[in-house]
């Protein structure tokens, strides 16, 4: 896959077909639209190119600093290159850039600047400056210009599209299990292990405390989970708890730490991945530590059992 971040690096082709999309998590309303548009530059025989922005829009645009995303840069691009994309599109979003109306992004940026036979676009899709752009105003456009466009309906579940802002609701409430199936994959979570301070080791629940290595990632909702651990090129499921931990800390600074089943390294600053296969119960605050190890005891072994099912289901 071929990633650009300066429009200049991209020879013209006007056997091209793109989408435009801050594509927040890959989900799989995005991927549909993305298939669509591998689909068709196949049929066609278009060189395929997917368009995307970084930053995330709404953090450049937004007054607070409570934004969150799905996923990173990185992470966005590796789910790209999974589906078989050929060409990315890396535009660095800016205020000045968002001043730019969707009219003379069509025409400067996609026809002048990359060449245009198809672009698709989900039915209620906007971009360009006040959000003017969409698939009404690009057909207007493309008899002008030569181009077609392509509309896809968004996808269902339950009884409304999927959305990233959906799936964010979903992870900010601890509903795992749909936003897993609206993304079509697991949330991950990457970052590195820092220092903490021990307590867990004491009773015999050694954690990875855990840094984001984005700000603005969004962090799930307080609770305890069944997750699987990236580290050392090797895959382990452990427990992770988001929270403040109530029952040895008086502080309010949330904290991520993940005991891993079956391993005992010290990872300092090394890189980790986690991905979150299901919420096992709330944050609490326990009497004493004894109290507390009792439940983390029954908290490991309903993960085992857990697995276990995963397991005989896959087989």
């Amino acid at each position: 896959m071929n990633v650009f971040y300066n429009i200049e690096d991209i020879l013209r082709d006007e056997k091209t077909c793109l989408t435009v999309g801050t594509f927040d998590g890959v989900h799989l309303g995005h991927q549909k639209i993305i298939n669509e548009m591998i689909f068709k530059s196949v049929e066609d025989s278009c060189r395929n190119l997917v368009i995307t922005f970084h930053p995330h829009p709404q953090i450049v645009l937004a007054k607070s600093n409570n934004i969150k995303i799905l996923s990173t840069l990185e992470q966005k691009l590796l789910y790209f290159k999974l589906l078989m994309i050929q060409n990315v599109l890396v535009i660095n979003f800016t205020r000045e850039f968002a001043e730019l109306n969707f009219k003379d992004f069509i025409e400067k940026i996609l026809i002048n600047k990359i060449g245009l036979h198809t672009i698709i676009i989900g039915k209620d899709h906007h971009f360009g400056k006040n959000r003017e752009g969409n698939a009404s105003a690009l057909k207007k456009l493309a008899p002008v210009h030569n181009f077609k466009v392509i509309e896809v309906n968004p996808l269902n579940f339950g009884d409304s599209k999927i959305s990233s802002t959906k799936i964010r609701h979903a992870l900010l409430s601890g509903d795992i299990e749909n936003a897993t199936k609206m993304l079509g994959k697991k949330y991950e979570i990457r970052g590195k292990v820092i220092r903490g301070d021990q307590r867990g080791k004491r009773i015999g629940f050694p954690t990875a405390n855990i840094i984001s290595d984005d700000i603005h990632k969004l962090i799930p909702a307080r609770g305890v989970y069944l997750v699987e651990v990236d580290v050392r090129k090797n895959q382990y499921y452990g427990m992770m708890n988001i929270g403040t931990r109530p029952t040895v800390n008086n502080a309010n600074e949330l904290i991520m730490e993940v005991h891993i089943f079956y391993f005992n390294e010290e990872i300092y600053d090394e890189p980790i991945a986690v991905r979150f296969i299901d919420r096992i119960r709330d944050e609490k605050k326990f009497d004493s530590i004894e109290e507390l190890r009792n439940q983390l005891l029954k908290d490991k072994e309903f993960c085992f059992n857990r697995i276990e099912s995963l397991r005989v289901f896959t087989d």
